[in-house]
This record gives structure tokens, C-alpha cells and sequence, in this order.
């Protein structure tokens, strides 16, 4: 097996993160946003969070993700052969396993609009694929 070139995963990481967390803000503003603002104002949804740097958390684990799903898709490589359908299957796994539960369990028993677990599944989801395609893009030997 050959290395792992490190420097490429970094690499891909960032450049993941980065499309990551832009597909998170188009879909936690555009897509929820206007819903966001209903939801606070009938007392559904906290109109401040709990944690005040929740953003930075939020960012900083769209990060980890995308290195977690840097190094998957490296690892796997080797066996389900390099390139961007190998990417998109370690994509929509992790992102199925990262998204579906909780959004189901949350569409399930939450007293606030559906458009919210269904908005946050496509961030996760949507977001892994992207970050997944990236990564594996950038990585190379």
C-alpha cells in the first residue's frame, strides 16, 4: 500500500470545508432562512443560541468532517479504485449515516415545520458529497 500523501489531505480538507461550509450557509440562509425568522418569532425555535460561537462550532466541525471524509475516501481508494463516483459513494454514506437518523427522529417528534430536519439532512448530506468530491479531487499520490 502506499503512503498517504499528508499534505494532500490537508489540502483537501480545506478546499472541502471551505465548499462545505458555503453549501451549509446557502442552506441555513436561503433555503431556511425566512422559515428561521417564523419559527423565533412564535417561540418555536430559540431566538438566540445556547452558545453564543455556535457558528465557529459549526465551521470548525464541517472541518472535521471534511477531513474525516478526506481520509475515507483515501482509504478506500485502493479497493474501490480512485475518482469522482468513489468520492460521491463515501459522500452519500457518510453523509446518510452523519444526516438521516437524527432528521428523522427530529421530522418524527419535533413541534416545529418539517422544512427544518429536511433543510439540515440536505446540509449534511449534500454537504458530505460535496466535500467527499473535492477532497478527492485535490488528493493525489
Amino acid at each position: 500500500m502506499a503512503a498517504v500523501n499528508k499534505k494532500r489531505v490537508a489540502l483537501g480538507t480545506i478546499a472541502a470545508g471551505v465548499v462545505w461550509t458555503i453549501w451549509s450557509i446557502v442552506v441555513n440562509t436561503v433555503i431556511l432562512g425566512s422559515h428561521y425568522a417564523t419559527a423565533q418569532a412564535t417561540g418555536q425555535l430559540l431566538p438566540q443560541p445556547r452558545y453564543p460561537s455556535f457558528l465557529a462550532y459549526w465551521i470548525v466541525t464541517l472541518f472535521l468532517l471534511s477531513y474525516i471524509l478526506t481520509w475515507v475516501y483515501v482509504s478506500v481508494r485502493t479497493t474501490l479504485g480512485p475518482g469522482p463516483l468513489t468520492a460521491l459513494r463515501v459522500g452519500f454514506l457518510v453523509g446518510f449515516v452523519a444526516a438521516f437518523p437524527v432528521n428523522l427522529s427530529i421530522a418524527t417528534w419535533a413541534p416545529f415545520d418539517r422544512i427544518f430536519p429536511l433543510g439540515w439532512m440536505l446540509d449534511l448530506s449534500v454537504g458530505a458529497m460535496l466535500a467527499a468530491l473535492v477532497g478527492g479531487w485535490l488528493y493525489k499520490d
